[in-house]
């Protein structure tokens, strides 16, 4: 990374008052993001203010005045860790969803419960554009597969689509209720959205007009993607079902439901496809995981060892390895040829989401215990632990070179960790 766009601010060991001041100074004004080839950094100008001392006559009363603050300073440093390199701090309530550009390692997006998202720069914690227009909380973000375009979903369900170069707005698509989650397909600017009402809508970008509306779920639509190739998408439901579907004609090809003894019986949360689309991972509040096969229909297996309800479930793609996290602290790791138990990785709360990181054995994972960790897959052994949230994280987004983690947590403060 050029020297000019590395971090130029730590926030390390920073309390919350130390924060907002440093926020403050930073000013609001949005600049111009230029794009990929040709950045131009721009840096607030904060006015500098004069500062006027006192004489005090009393050369003891001011040491020892001087003294007492420095000891309380060192107390709060010592009560309070921040391993983070930079903040992002404009949202005034708890930070729901949170991306990743896919080819610009330092640009992110965040969305909170003040009904705005964000576009900045996660090396300067530096605001680049608002992104205005939601009415409800802001609980769903994605970046487009060319990073052209952002999607925002929002509570009162809409998806907003902004332009990432100018964070001007492309298009507004409305149809669901409540949107519950916003992906893209890994090859066109085609958006998909999951519903309360139990749809799934898809549209085309930038014209809004809508390809799809997918029916067949009878509760909310909890978790959907599509398949890697784009020719696929699975979905499932807080009703326990689980849909495979043809994207071009809308029509289910599988369906998994309770009805199948083996199946899940409750909601499932939380939905992995691995890296050759052939094996579905789902995890339900059941507090177990199946593994089903996308093309024969096959349920292959159950994943089960929690003792509360999965939140999180993904795939690794360099090594046959599964991960499942669990609100009873705890994230396991499976090697799915065999469906065997390898290793089992504690937090002091609950597992809200778990991401291995791409072409990698290493795997990320955030916590009710305000903290965010970095595990060696094969051992359990955990390398990082990062700090600098005082409530629960409850999503990271990984930058595309790995070397960055940003977060979005119920503080309403997005955090950057660094790697290296």
């Amino acid at each position: 990374m050029p020297e000019e766009l590395q971090p130029q601010s730590n926030f390390a060991g920073q309390t919350d008052e130390e924060r907002a001041v440093a926020t403050s100074a930073s000013g609001e004004a949005q600049d111009e993001f230029v794009g990929d080839d040709d950045v131009e950094q721009v840096i607030d100008e904060a006015a500098d203010g004069d500062v006027h001392m006192d004489d005090d006559d009393n050369d003891d009363d001011e040491e020892a005045a001087h003294e007492g603050e420095a000891s309380g300073a060192a107390d709060d440093m010592e009560e309070f860790e921040d391993d983070s390199v930079q903040g992002f701090f404009a949202h005034k309530e708890p930070v729901y969803a949170i991306a990743a550009h896919p080819s610009i390692p330092y640009l992110a997006a965040s969305g909170g419960g003040d009904d705005k998202a964000y576009l900045w720069r996660s090396d300067t914690g530096e605001q680049l554009f608002e992104l205005a227009g939601h009415t409800d909380s802001v609980t769903a973000l994605a970046f487009s597969a060319d990073g052209q375009y952002v999607a925002s979903g929002g509570m009162e369900g809409k998806v907003n689509v902004w332009k990432v170069q100018t964070g001007e707005l492309a298009v507004t698509l409305e149809g669901p209720e409540e949107v519950e989650w916003v992906t893209w397909h890994p090859k066109g600017n085609v958006v998909l959205a999951g519903a309360h009402d139990s749809t799934v809508w898809m549209w085309m970008v930038p014209s809004g007009a809508c390809m799809n509306v997918f029916a067949g779920h009878s509760g909310s639509v909890t978790c959907g993607r599509f398949t890697h190739d784009g020719k696929g998408l699975v979905t499932g439901s807080e009703d326990g079902s689980l849909i495979i579907w043809d994207p071009k004609t809308a029509a289910a090809t599988l369906r998994f439901t309770g009805d199948d003894a083996r199946f899940h019986d409750e909601m499932i949360t939380s939905l992995a496809i691995n890296h050759d689309d052939t094996i579905v991972l789902t995890g339900s509040t059941d507090k177990s995981a199946r593994l089903v096969h996308l093309h024969s229909g096959n349920i292959l297996g159950a994943l089960d060892n929690h003792t509360d309800s999965i939140e999180t479930v993904d795939f690794c793609n360099t090594m046959p390895l599964a991960v499942t996290g669990s609100l009873d602290n705890t994230a396991s790791i499976w090697d799915v040829t065999t469906m065997r138990l390898r290793q089992t990785v504690q937090h002091d709360g609950a597992v809200i989401r778990a991401k291995w990181l791409q072409d990698t054995p290493l795997l990320a994972t955030c916590s009710a215990d305000c903290t965010v960790r970095l595990w060696d897959g094969r051992s359990g052994q955990c390398e990082r632990t990062w700090r600098g949230h005082q409530e629960t994280v409850l999503d990271f987004a990984l930058s595309c070179d790995g070397n960055t983690l940003v977060t979005a947590s119920d503080d309403g403060v997005s955090l950057v960790f660094r790697r290296g």
